[in-house]
């Protein structure tokens, strides 16, 4: 099967070129990292995570969604996500090795990975995050491909595979569940000391990752004879909406949390600086405008059955609610739990061009593995038609 990964027309091969020139340039960059070290990032004292973790955070709730097509599909026999299933568990391992890059270049010294293994600590979170994450992506491989190949061979999937399916389930739920904990187990962190913070985590993952997959969804009904099917695409929009308008419903829990209670270190100040900015600082009141803009546009076009049923329409909200969920988590959340610091100083943190860089070559390694698995998974549905 692997060898119709290189079989393809221009299109594929001028995107493949693409994707790799992007990524060499992020290794590029992170060769000057490795040397100079963290300090060629916007990164410091106060704010000593920034755009890497952001996007690890955001990434592991796009893995984490592929369970909104594998629980309906195996536990209650929703046959229209037969077809696509693959598609989302494909999108899971790409988005889990995205999230582990993001760690690797984020820890500044690869070689302080080994720590982790051979000094393991299981009262930390984070060791606990490396094993659901390897885990996680470890049953995807072996439960995409097997299953992959088994409709390549047309023969029937081992029965030994229904295990790691069942297994999986709540397995992804636990992956963001972690993730979550690592923000609301931080007690010099009041932003993120929110007992739904791993609500608010699986909410957004289960918006923002089906989201993405409507629109491959679209993509691969482009570019290729497979049709993932009408069915599947609008009972996908209809968990991507009320995903979203329970994800808006937590934010604004925080809202209130924060301001009836008139407390300025329990999220006041944090929600201050992010949305109108704080004594003279506001680099990301626009970014966090722009993610309050696209929730609203989101919601509209999705909760209207007209637009959300409309091909050109759907595209639009899907898109909306994917930015508007990574501005969220992967940039406010994550920065804004730093701002103010201890002694309610602010220290701005905005992403330097070698950062960004590096940022866009790991998304180009993801995009580029999802494009590997995906042209494999078309070629052999294509071939079964």
């Amino acid at each position: 099967m692997i060898a119709k990964a290189f079989s393809g027309g221009r299109r594929y091969w001028s995107w493949i070129t693409l994707l790799l020139v992007l990524a060499a340039t992020g290794f590029a960059c992170y060769l000057v990292q490795f040397n100079l070290g963290l300090t060629i990032t916007g990164m410091s004292r106060d704010v000593s995570w920034g755009l890497y973790i952001g996007q690890l955070t955001f990434l592991v709730g796009v893995a984490a969604s592929a369970v909104m097509l594998v629980l309906p599909y195996y536990l209650h026999n929703v046959k229209a996500f037969g077809r696509i299933t693959i598609l989302g568990e494909f999108l899971a391992v790409a988005a889990i090795i995205m999230c582990l890059l993001f760690v690797f270049v984020d820890l500044g010294k690869p070689m302080r990975l080994l720590n982790m293994i051979l000094y393991p600590t299981p009262n930390s979170i984070l060791f606990w995050d490396m094993v659901v994450l390897s885990g996680y992506l470890l049953l995807n491989i072996v439960i995409g491909w097997t299953m992959l190949e088994a409709e390549y061979k047309t023969v029937a999937p081992p029965s030994w595979v229904k295990v790691l399916i069942y297994i999986s389930i709540p397995w992804a739920v636990s992956i963001h569940t972690v993730t979550a904990f690592l923000y609301a187990g931080l007690p010099g962190r009041h932003y993120w000391l929110t007992a739904i913070m791993a609500a608010r985590f699986l909410a957004s993952a289960f918006a923002s990752g089906p989201a993405l997959l409507i629109l491959l969804c679209f993509v691969i009904r482009r570019f290729s004879q497979f049709d993932p099917g009408r069915e599947a695409i609008n009972k996908l929009a209809a968990i991507v909406t009320y995903a979203m308008i329970i994800s808006v419903f937590f934010i604004g829990l925080e809202f209130f949390t924060a301001f009836y209670s008139q407390v300025p270190a329990h999220g006041m100040n944090t929600l201050i600086y992010l949305f109108a900015g704080l004594d003279g600082h506001s680099k990301l009141v626009p970014l966090m405008w722009l993610f309050a803009i696209l929730a609203v546009i989101a919601l509209i076009l999705l909760i209207n059955p007209r637009t959300r049923t409309r091909e050109t329409t759907l595209m639009v909200a899907c898109g909306a609610v994917f930015i508007s969920m990574w501005l969220e988590k992967g940039i406010g959340l994550v920065i804004g739990g730093f701002i103010p610091n201890a002694f309610d100083q602010v220290t701005e943190y905005w992403p330097t061009p070698l950062e960004i860089l590096i940022t866009l070559g790991i998304w180009a390694i993801g995009a580029l593995i999802l494009t590997i698995l995906y042209k494999i998974a078309i070629a052999v549905k294509e071939d079964a038609m």
